[in-house]
């Protein structure tokens, strides 16, 4: 890889443990990197996934990051920069839900990110791929069914995650891990399913980009909650629909908001069976919270 400026070479950070990361170039070589206090000045947090200029270290010095360069996407949850193709994780165990999942997928549109939803352990209940595929469907999310564990509809997943920078994402226990070690070959510690409260023990404990079969992939921790946005107008909330724009200045009122006015031409859709009464009933539950967030943004 060649020198941009005298001294400074560009690549991807693929892994950070505490204030140690570590970035790779083009070529594939490994550089232990630290990251100068002027970006804790500056209020920034260097993420997996980001594009990075770096000194290289001497000897056994380690070398320093000299600039982040502009992100595409960021991610707060997981922490992770530049995805394009978002990997949402369910499964019938963890019982699936399908609020947590459309905080994820609203918060992916909005940067213009690309979701598929993967259903592991398909080989468990068959019935939720239908379920996901049916309620996703006017939102054009395609939805694979697979089980890691047998090894069964993987490919068809891996060409819809080829030529993107990929995330795993979803609850703790659905078998992210797992599901990673089936797609790219590899062994990653994974985890089982607390009997006692039925949810997922995290062995992923830091975000890491894998890269194998032409794949290149985010290994993420699992998590069972997301905040909501405190600074997201409630108008914002229903552009993050794409089911919905189709219907889009059809609405009685200009401002509709897709709640419970009148002559709303959303809720007519999904009353026809053109969009899924659960995604709506979902949308106005976060619609109220979006409200109650915004109006106590200043608090």
């Amino acid at each position: 890889m060649s020198e941009l400026r005298e001294g400074l070479l560009r690549g991807t950070l693929v892994r950070g443990i505490g204030s140690f990361y570590t970035a790779k170039d083009e070529a594939g070589r490994c550089y232990t990197l630290r990251c100068k206090k002027k970006f804790r000045r500056q209020g920034i947090s260097p993420l997996t996934g980001d594009e990075v200029l770096f000194t290289p270290g001497e000897a056994e010095e380690d070398g320093w990051i000299e600039e982040i360069l502009p992100r595409k996407t960021v991610c707060l949850r997981p922490p992770v920069a530049n995805v394009t193709r978002l990997v949402l994780v369910l499964a019938p165990v963890p019982e699936p839900d399908f609020l947590l999942a459309d905080r994820i997928i609203s918060r992916a549109v909005a940067q213009e990110i690309g979701v598929l939803i993967a259903v592991n352990k398909a080989d468990l209940d068959t019935s939720l791929a239908g379920t996901a595929a049916e309620e996703y469907r006017a939102a054009k999310i395609p939805v694979f069914p697979v089980s890691a564990k047998e090894k069964t509809g993987l490919e068809p997943l891996r060409d819809a995650m080829r030529g993107a920078l990929c995330c795993l994402t979803g609850q703790s226990g659905t078998g992210k891990s797992t599901l990673l070690n089936a797609l790219l070959g590899l062994q990653l510690e994974t985890g089982d399913i607390s009997r006692k409260i039925a949810r997922g023990k995290n062995t992923t404990r830091q975000t890491e980009l894998l890269e194998s079969g032409g794949l290149r992939v985010m290994d993420t921790a699992g998590f069972n909650l997301l905040e909501p946005e405190k600074r997201m107008e409630p108008e914002k909330l229903r552009e993050r629909y794409p089911e919905f724009q189709p219907y889009e200045g059809k609405c009685r009122f200009r401002e509709c908001l897709h709640d419970r006015e009148p002559g709303c031409a959303v809720r007519e859709a999904a009353d026809r069976g053109l969009i899924h009464p659960e995604r709506l009933l979902r949308y106005r539950q976060l619609l109220a919270e979006t409200r109650e967030t915004w109006r106590e943004r200043y608090d």
